[in-house]
């Protein structure tokens, strides 16, 4: 007995050893030697020699004067990697969709040819009228639930309005209570749909859009204000912009403009969605560098074509940039966004 656990402990210790050890030493050691830039997470630096992150994995980019990744479920957390997993049915989707879609989308034909449709949607929010009916930001908050939900939980600030506005309005609050005997204590989430058909009523044509402003006591504070033009009109309202307005021929964009991948962390663009964001990208850093738009736009252009790549070497699929890269290449080739030039 003792001889066969004596050969087992042997077998135990050999076993950790080798799987233990030396593989994952052997395996670590031809890494470095082999490909040590994939070992080591394929990180890319910045112009000042720091880590930027990584070329596997997308990330958030704000400024005109970048391209953008894809649209992303976890928000660029590579720790919850993850789709929507929104069905076509889900107007969620549609909604984030046509979100995306309000200040970038472009006519097809006519005298506007190639122009944002963006400050037409707001001309037509002003007129606070849809299908023929007034009231728009109500019709929107009625028909969408969920949407007015999300609007004050996207900020304390929007929800903290939520709650002023109830102080205030005790009697629109008691009759929701009397029409929802079940929630006796509504909480700003419960009160959206109130809310908004409130502001529709008494603010028409206007927007409740998030501003922040010095306090009292010299704070930033967020308050709450009526807005009639801008990005958040043009993403909100751009769906039933598009409803009343059925005939209008518009400009089709890349598909992965618009929609998210499996994992919400793909690097690569395809170099059609680069395209379609090249006059923002060029128009942004011909401001900052006080060049041609058109010499920009050109030098950007050559660039795309120096970092586009396909599956397999060209074989399969079709051509891709990736986003950070590129990203990294204009800020070298141009400098800070809106600050000084590259030396």
């Amino acid at each position: 007995m003792l001889r066969l656990i004596s050969k087992s402990l042997v077998l135990l210790a050999v076993t950790v050893v080798l799987c233990c050890g030396i593989y994952p030493l052997a395996v670590w050691a031809v890494a470095q030697a082999v490909f040590p830039f994939q070992a080591n997470g394929s990180l890319l630096t910045g112009p000042d020699g720091t880590v930027v992150g990584s070329k596997l994995i997308a990330q958030p980019f704000t400024k005109d004067e970048y391209f953008q990744p894809r649209p992303s479920a976890p928000s660029y957390d590579a720790s919850a990697s993850a789709s929507s997993a929104l069905a076509p049915s889900n107007y969620l989707l549609r909604d984030r969709v046509a979100r995306t879609l309000g200040p970038i989308v472009k006519y097809k034909e006519g005298e506007k040819s190639g122009q944002l449709v963006g400050p037409d949607v707001e001309a037509w929010f002003r007129q606070d009228r849809f299908r023929g009916e007034p009231h728009l930001v109500a019709q929107w908050a009625d028909a969408h639930n969920a949407l007015a939900q999300a609007w004050v939980k996207a900020d304390p600030g929007n929800a903290g309005a939520v709650d002023a506005w109830a102080k205030e309005h005790g009697d629109a609050v008691a009759a929701w209570v009397k029409d929802n005997p079940g929630t006796p204590e509504p909480a700003a989430t419960d009160l959206a749909v109130v809310f908004f058909d409130d502001w529709s009523a008494t603010k028409p044509g206007t927007w409740p859009s998030l501003a922040e402003k010095p306090g009292p006591d010299g704070t930033t504070v967020k308050v709450v204000e009526p807005v009639q033009e801008g990005a958040e009109i043009q993403s909100v309202f751009f769906e039933m912009w598009r409803e009343d307005h059925p005939d209008v021929a518009l400009v089709d964009v890349p598909a992965d403009l618009v929609t998210t991948s499996g994992s919400g962390l793909d690097p690569d663009i395809t170099l059609e969605n680069a395209r379609y964001q090249l006059d923002r990208v060029a128009a942004a850093w011909a401001a900052d560098t006080k060049r041609e738009q058109a010499t920009i736009r050109a030098d950007i252009e050559k660039l795309l074509a120096e970092h586009a790549h396909a599956p397999l070497g060209g074989l399969w699929g079709v051509d891709m940039v990736n986003v950070l890269e590129v990203n990294l290449a204009l800020r070298t080739r141009y400098g800070e966004p809106g600050g000084a030039p590259a030396s």
